[in-house]
């Protein structure tokens, strides 16, 4: 008897609670989840078209993908002595790292044109607990306390869930761009290539090592590593999708603010009855 009233029970719960929903938002469970889904298509469509353009990565201060800490290390460490840095002048290592930081950034800006189907395939379902924190503000599962309103829930929920595997569909698609000739008839592979060739023969130059035996004399020890290590695949895949997640949220964040604004578009009625609901 108790394994039919059980199920019973639960079901009775669970009308009872879509029932309440209804009456206290005057949205469905279904129409939760399509505006969160939609926003997400939303904020995905448009980061990738933004950052898929000439500058959409180099020229945004917000997304623009750096050297590796470890090779701006290097840059910093040899510009701070003056023989080094003048040697580094001469033999063009210094324009040579600007060049991968531009190379970098032409690759995502490429590879940021396939993004947006990657996202919407990494959209799935959610749940109506979770849509329903969310939709108020909260990352579900990040914490059992008290927080802020979070006006980026759905792309941090986004971000946790399908991270793993969407660098794992982006990164050949970063590795295809690195590959591709994008600045001056030359790849930022090859760029790369040449940062780290120049590089290993600067420090093993004459010069170069008498610069540092004087400078470890005067108490000035550069540090500097005999070579460069860094996959530049791996980090800019890396770089590359934390400014994708960005700028997801910062169009997440404007629906929340204004959902009226996409009144005009064929997505309008969604964002406006499920964002708008909400005080």
């Amino acid at each position: 008897m108790k394994k039919i009233i059980i199920p019973v029970f639960i079901t009775a719960m669970l009308l009872v609670s879509c029932e309440l929903l209804e009456e206290t938002t005057g949205l469905t469970e279904e129409e939760i989840i399509e505006g969160l889904k939609t926003a997400l298509n939303v904020g995905s469509d448009s980061a990738s078209t933004n950052l898929s353009v000439i500058n959409g990565y180099y020229g945004n201060p917000l997304v623009k993908i750096p050297l590796p800490q470890e090779v701006e290390s290097i840059r910093n460490k040899i510009n701070g002595n003056t023989t080094l840095a003048l040697i580094s002048k001469t033999v063009e290592l210094e324009d040579i790292f600007e060049d991968v930081v531009l190379a970098v950034n032409r690759s995502a800006e490429d590879a940021a044109r396939e993004a947006a189907p990657i996202f919407k395939n990494a959209i799935t379902g959610l749940t109506i607990s979770q849509g329903w924190d969310i939709l108020h503000g909260k990352v579900p599962a990040k914490s059992t306390g008290v927080e802020d309103f979070d006006s980026t829930a759905a792309t941090k929920y986004l971000s946790k869930q399908t991270y793993d595997p969407l660098t794992d569909l982006y990164a050949p698609k970063i590795n295809t761009a690195l590959d591709k000739d994008l600045v001056g008839g030359y790849s930022a592979t090859e760029t790369w290539e040449s940062l780290t060739t120049t590089y290993n023969n600067f420090m093993s130059s004459s010069e170069v090592q008498l610069a540092i035996q004087l400078a470890i004399i005067a108490g000035k020890n550069p540090n500097l590593p005999a070579a460069i290590e860094t996959d530049i695949g791996v980090f800019s895949t890396q770089k590359a999708l934390d400014g994708l997640f960005l700028m997801v949220g910062k169009e997440e964040t404007k629906i929340r603010r204004d959902p009226w604004a996409w009144a005009t578009t064929a997505v309008g009625n969604i964002l406006e009855k499920v964002f708008g609901s909400v005080d």
